[in-house]
């Protein structure tokens, strides 16, 4: 606040205004720590009443309480004089305290009414309590009188009047008789307000001599009673004229009043209309009895408005209007309207609403620092208005000294530039004819430094989007001004989200997760500052994600409500179920666990609403589901039988009880006591909403009927059967059903039939006439008459002849219809003879087609279904010796006279014959007739395996097929390369006589993976293809033979591909299916420690592993990650154990590390660690030496040949080509043989595109010519080091014309054999 702030008192409303926005913030705190340090002026916490009603019995207590610092002293006056306690012994003060304790005990109570008033003062005020007047309670004694009997005559009004003696307060009114019992009252006889019983109209009933009035006061706990008043009810029109004229002429108490049907009049209150007045905030008691015959209804309504349905409620039979909480709207115009059958009265009540003084703004406490303005106002209301006075210490304002800095204007008190000491207490008093207000209100100059009263570190949470309060209680004076700010940094402003409040409280409107921090509010005035941190955390809200569902269950059933929830980690949930909002039963069959609820065999009971609610320390949140228990229905009850006819009835029943599931239908059943006693039979069935059948019944039955209700669940129990209904005997309805004739043997025809049941008979006797006769032939019918059977035999019929056959029902009272003729033929035989003219026409190697000529019918004997081919196989026409196979049969049905016999194998011979079969069995067989199948395509070989895989060769063994289909011509040998993207490369492609089973290949490219396609043939062509892969090692590393071959397959014979141009994958078949991703997986051993394994993937995932572990051995896999890409793959496994087999395999992981894919398991085993005593020679200086010797020795033989030439001799190639007998020039050779070995087999090793015979020796034509002849290239290498490994070679010497005319220098090499 400016303490320099101007302002002028002529300004009145604007002042008010400014000056209640200056004193409204700061109020006194209640922290005992802060106000123990704080002068205060005293404050009146406690006093009794303003009217204070005593019980004599007891003492009298007259609270007043204070407080203040100093703490105040406290005074009574009575009466407006002062009261001096200390001389009264019976009066006494409680330490502390201004409370008076007044022991009446052998006193008279009389003796301390009065008005008290306590004051409360010490050095900075003095504060007033209201005026307390103590009245002592009475309950005066009814005053004695003589009751006279009241006779009245039948139907007219009465009053029997109370009048209780006036008590303190008022007593509690009520009718009784002798027997303390309560009079019954109605809307004919009530009590009123006042006490009075009052009658509409009076009965013969009514007659009684203890009418009796009770009073009971309240304070003394007192019942006093009146007189009892008699009452004698006449009928005077049932008495003789001469005693009513006797009556009345003697009898002063016969009441005029009218007795027969008359139209309502008001007796309480009189007259059309009344006043009534209520004060504001009281009740308010509206009254109207009414009188009449037949007895009046009373009604009400408010003229001027609607009556207030909140605080209105009707008494006394609608006679008593109460209005609660009177407030000035309720004034106005009240009809009470009076209604019988004769008509109606009405009634006006006009009701004015006065009120007592109300505070609109009670003055409140100011804490002022020193200079600064505040301003006191006592506002307050009342009808009529209030008279409001001032007093300052308990004294007149105007009667206390003149103070300049103050200035009263009616209710209001300005205070201007206060100075320290200037406290005080000022009370405002406002009156009127209906009560008083007293109010006290402190002014307390104080100076001092701003305190933060909210605690430290104080944690706050809020769920997110609710609102945020942040509490900065502070006191001090001048007021403080408090700013807050977030995370020490940030100023909070007043503007969204947050508002900061008057009393310091920070509020976020919507608090979001980024609104959690460290908040701190500073409080600052001119004599310090003080701040205080606080933490805001904002949590999740609770929220059920997975409801209960509505669940229909039936009974003994599990019913499971699940609720699942998220919420806050930080908070702690509690899970709470509930049943129709009450708390589960106390039953171990309600099992709660964390996120659902188990109700095991549930019942009708468990029914209800179940809801689930999840609570944490800041929110909540639920959801509910119903649950019905349904099961099958009740069984319908009241059977009963109706329009009861010769052939139907009808039935009627209740249905029983649904149990919450609608009855579908219902299911009427009957049992036959005559014919099945016990066994009920379905009859017709219902619509559910129906509860009536109409029922055609069958003659010569004792029927009894039951009704089965179906819901949902089920199947209801049987009602109770009906009484039992009987049907007359008839002649047959029906005849036998499933009427046949077959014969069973060659001369012989059974009739058969289904027979009647006992209710289908329709009365005694029941027999069957059994009729037949030869079709087509003109004879009679033959008969016969059978009982208790379902078949007739008739003996020495002719072989499957046509019959007409039919069976009629008879009894006792008629034949049944007559029936319709069945045809029937007698027995078959088997068939007399063969088929005749079989031939064969064979269509190709594995198919044959068989002709014949059909039998005769009269040959058949019987029902033609067909002819039967039984064919085998007698041996292969490579063999000479016959090998039977299994006979195979096939069956032509029908008329046939052709069919293909399939699946027949080539360059076989074969033999068959022919049946002809009927019902009864097979005839006898054609003569063998044998036929030859031709020469097919081979099988595919009975294997293809690699071997001796080095860096450039390979050897192919393969096995003749199983199946040869014909006389082999040979085999066909494709390869391929495969590269690492699975592209196939060009084919090369080798024929191979039939008598060879193994090749080597050689020239091949080192580490490299080629796909092999081999098929044997015969003239018809080539078989189905097998494949196998391999992969040549990366260096010259010890290679072992794959352990395992694992991708082999075979494609049917397909169209020749240019290997030139193939470069797409042919389509073969898998023979092995590795799995979904893998396929083609080998291995080889490289070296002592390591293994090569290939494979092809074609997956999705890239997560590919390959593990080994040790075999037999139970620890866990070695897994090494390897580049998942599709297509072919090949990984070296490095530093294994020599001499160990290992478990190998190749998988594909998801992310989880869990096994998706994965190949067989490959068993590789290493060699044995080898120990190698050769010794390099090209670290050996003796060996260095002598190479270079040699070649110093062969540049000198090189010069010579030169300077020869130049001089134009002749080189005698001649002489030594004869000094050479062997045509292969031989490598040179060290004494102690460790240069340049010579070695047949790799001399001999086979070029590329090669044919090697079975001998292994490969056959070099005459037309081959490379670099191999010249003595370059060929099979020499050189190592990585640069060292020469190769072996020297010649060639055989071209014809003499060729090279000795060449005009060229001769080569090196020819040269150094020339030499040799």
């Amino acid at each position: 606040m400016d303490r320099k702030r101007k302002w002028v008192l002529s300004s009145g409303a604007l002042l008010v205004i400014f000056l209640g926005r200056m004193t409204t913030g700061l109020e006194v705190p209640l922290d005992p720590k802060v106000l123990e340090g704080l002068p205060q002026p005293p404050t009146i916490t406690h006093q009794s009443s303003k009217d204070f009603i005593i019980d004599p019995r007891e003492n009298i207590l007259i609270y007043c309480e204070a407080k203040g610092k100093p703490h105040p002293s406290f005074s009574w006056t009575r009466n407006g004089t002062h009261f001096d306690v200390e001389k009264d012994s019976k009066v006494l003060m409680k330490p502390s305290s201004g409370t008076l304790v007044i022991d009446i005990s052998g006193e008279k109570a009389e003796a301390y009414e009065g008005i008290y008033q306590c004051t409360a003062r010490n050095e900075h005020g003095t504060a007033v309590s209201n005026n307390i007047v103590i009245r002592q309670s009475r309950s005066p004694l009814w005053s004695k009188e003589r009751k006279e009997a009241i006779m009245v005559q039948v139907g007219v009004s009465l009053v029997l009047q109370c009048g209780p003696p006036a008590g303190l307060p008022p007593p509690i009114i009520f009718w009784m008789d002798n027997n303390f019992q309560r009079l019954p009252q109605n809307t004919r006889v009530s009590q009123a307000l006042n006490g009075d019983l009052y009658f509409s109209n009076v009965l013969l009933d009514d007659t009684r001599n203890d009418y009796i009035c009770y009073a009971r006061f309240p304070h003394t706990q007192t019942i006093q009673q009146k007189q009892p008043i008699t009452v004698k009810v006449l009928d005077m029109d049932a008495i003789n004229e001469t005693v009513a004229d006797l009556y009345n002429y003697t009898n002063n108490l016969f009441l005029d009043s009218p007795s027969g049907e008359r139209r309502p009049s008001f007796m309480a209150p009189p007259g059309r209309s009344s006043t009534q007045m209520a004060l504001r905030g009281g009740v308010l008691e509206l009254e109207c009895i009414a009188e009449g015959l037949p007895t009046p209804e009373v009604s009400w309504y408010k003229e001027s408005g609607e009556l207030p349905s909140s605080r209105m409620s009707f008494h006394n039979f609608q006679k008593t209007l109460k209005i609660a909480d009177v407030m000035e709207a309720d004034a106005g115009d009240y009809r009470c309207t009076a209604k019988n059958s004769l008509g109606s009265a009405h009634h006006i009540i006009k009701v004015n609403v006065k009120a007592a003084p109300f505070w609109i703004s009670a003055p409140r406490n100011l804490i002022l620092a020193p200079k600064e303005t505040g301003i006191l106002t006592c506002r307050v209301s009342g009808d009529p208005k209030p008279q409001i006075a001032w007093s300052v210490n308990g004294v007149p304002i105007e009667d206390s000294p003149k103070d300049m800095s103050r200035k009263v204007e009616e209710d209001t008190v300005i205070l201007s530039d206060v100075q320290t000491g200037s406290s005080a207490v000022y009370q405002c008093n406002a009156s009127n004819e209906f009560g008083y207000l007293l109010a006290n209100a402190f002014v307390n100059v104080l100076a001092e430094a701003p305190r933060v009263l909210t605690p430290p570190n104080n944690v706050y949470q809020v769920i997110t989007n609710n609102p945020a309060f942040l509490d900065c209680a502070s006191f001090g004076s001048p007021i403080p001004t408090i700013t807050w700010f977030k995370d020490s940094q940030t100023s909070i402003l007043n503007r969204d989200p947050y508002v900061i409040h008057n009393n310091g409280t920070l509020e976020i409107n919507v608090a979001q997760s980024l609104n959690s921090g460290k908040y701190t509010c500073i409080a600052s005035n001119n004599l310090g500052t003080r701040e205080n941190h606080v933490y805001l955390e904002v949590k999740e809200p609770t929220r059920i994600l997975a409801q209960p569902e509505y669940m229909v269950v039936q009974r003994n059933r599990k019913a499971v409500f699940e609720c699942k929830v998220k919420h806050d980690p930080t908070l702690i949930p509690t899970m709470n179920w509930l049943k129709d909002n009450g708390e589960l039963p106390d039953d171990e069959r309600f099992l709660v666990d964390t996120d659902s609820l188990t109700i095991n065999d549930v019942t009708e009971e468990d029914e209800g609403t179940y809801t689930c609610v999840m609570n944490t320390t800041l929110d909540q949140d639920s959801a509910s589901a119903m649950l019905t228990v349904v099961e099958e229905p009740d069984p319908p009850t009241d059977l009963e039988l109706t329009d009861q006819r010769e052939r139907s009835v009808q039935l009627t029943w209740i249905p029983g009880d649904e149990h919450n599931s609608p009855t579908q239908k219902f299911l009427v059943q009957y049992e036959d006591l005559l014919h099945q006693a016990g066994v009920w039979h379905n009859l017709t069935e219902e619509e559910g909403t129906k509860t009536t059948a109409h029922l055609d019944l069958s003659p010569y039955a004792y029927y009894s009927f039951r009704v089965l209700a179906v819901n949902h669940v089920g199947y209801s129990r049987p009602s109770q059967p009906s009484r039992q209904y009987r049907t007359n005997p008839a002649a047959p309805d029906v005849n036998p059903t499933d009427v046949h004739g077959v014969g069973t043997e060659h001369n012989n025809l059974v009739i058969s039939w289904k027979e009647l049941t006992g209710l289908q008979s329709n009365g005694p006797g029941l027999q069957y006439q059994v009729n037949w006769r030869q079709k087509d032939v003109e004879e009679d019918w033959s008969s016969e008459t059978v009982a208790n059977a379902s078949k007739y035999v008739v003996s020495g019929t002719p072989t499957f002849v046509a019959y007409e056959v039919k069976v009629q029902a008879v009894n006792d009272y008629g034949n049944g219809p007559a029936p319709e003729a069945v045809e029937g033929y007698s027995g078959e035989d088997v068939p007399m003879s063969a088929p005749e003219s079989v031939q064969v026409l064979v269509q190709n190697g594995t198919l044959a087609e068989v002709h014949w000529e059909p039998v005769l019918t009269s040959v058949v004997r019987g029902r033609l279904q067909g002819y039967k081919v039984s064919y085998w196989r007698e041996r292969s026409l490579h063999q000479a010796e016959a090998q039977q196979e299994e006979q195979q049969v096939l069956a032509f049905s029908g008329n046939r006279t052709d069919g293909r016999l399939p699946g027949l194998k080539p360059y076989s011979l074969y033999t068959l014959n022919i049946r002809v079969v009927n019902g009864k069995g097979e005839g006898p067989p054609s003569p063998n007739h044998n036929f030859e199948t031709p020469e097919g395509v081979p099988g595919p070989p009975s294997f293809l395996h690699i071997k001796n895989t080095n860096m450039d060769s390979l050897t192919l063994e393969w096995g003749p097929p199983q199946d040869n289909n014909g006389r082999l011509t040979g085999y066909t040998l494709k390869y391929q390369p495969v590269n690492s993207s699975n592209e196939l490369g060009p084919v090369e492609e080798m024929m191979f006589p039939a008598n060879e089973t193994t090749v080597i290949l050689s020239d091949l490219k080192y580490s490299t993976r080629y796909k092999f396609y081999f098929n044997a043939k015969t003239i018809k062509g080539s078989g189905p293809t097998i494949t196998e892969e391999a992969v040549t090692i990366m260096d010259e590393a010890f290679i072992q033979q794959p352990i395992v071959d694992v991708v082999k397959g075979y494609t049917e014979p397909h169209l020749p591909i240019s290997p030139i141009t193939q470069s797409l994958r042919p389509p073969f078949h898998k023979v092995h299916s590795i799995g979904p991703a893998f396929t083609n997986v080998n291995s080889s051993v490289v070296g002592e420690e390591g293994a090569v394994i290939s494979w092809e993937y074609f997956g999705p995932d890239k997560n590919v592993y390959v593990e080994y572990i040790v075999e037999n051995s139970k620890e866990d896999w070695t897994k090494e990650f390897v580049n998942g890409s599709s297509g072919s793959q090949t990984y070296l496994i490095k530093g294994l154990k020599p001499g160990t087999s290992y478990r190998v395999r190749v998988v594909v992981k998801d992310h989880s590390e869990a096994t998706i894919h994965s190949t067989e398991e490959l068993v590789i085993t290493l060699p044995e660690a080898m120990k190698s005593n050769q010794v390099d020679l090209a670290t050996q200086g003796w060996f260095i030496g002598l190479m270079c010797a040699i070649a110093l020795l062969i540049l000198v033989l090189l010069i010579i040949c030169f300077i020869k030439r130049n001089k134009g001799g002749k080189y005698p190639v001649k002489e030594k080509e004869d000094a050479h007998h062997d045509p292969e020039v031989q490598p040179m050779k060290d004494d102690d043989g460790t240069f340049g070995e010579y070695s047949d087999t790799e001399d001999h090793k086979p070029l590329k595109g090669s044919r090697t015979p079975s001998n292994g020796t490969v056959k070099r034509d005459d037309s081959d010519d490379s670099l191999v002849d010249y003595g370059e290239g060929g099979d020499g290498q050189f190592n990585e080091d640069g060292s020469f490994i190769g072996q020297y070679s010649g060639k055989k010497e071209k014809d003499t014309h060729e090279g000795n005319e060449s005009s060229e220098a001769p080569s090196p090499v020819n040269a150094m054999n020339s030499f040799v």
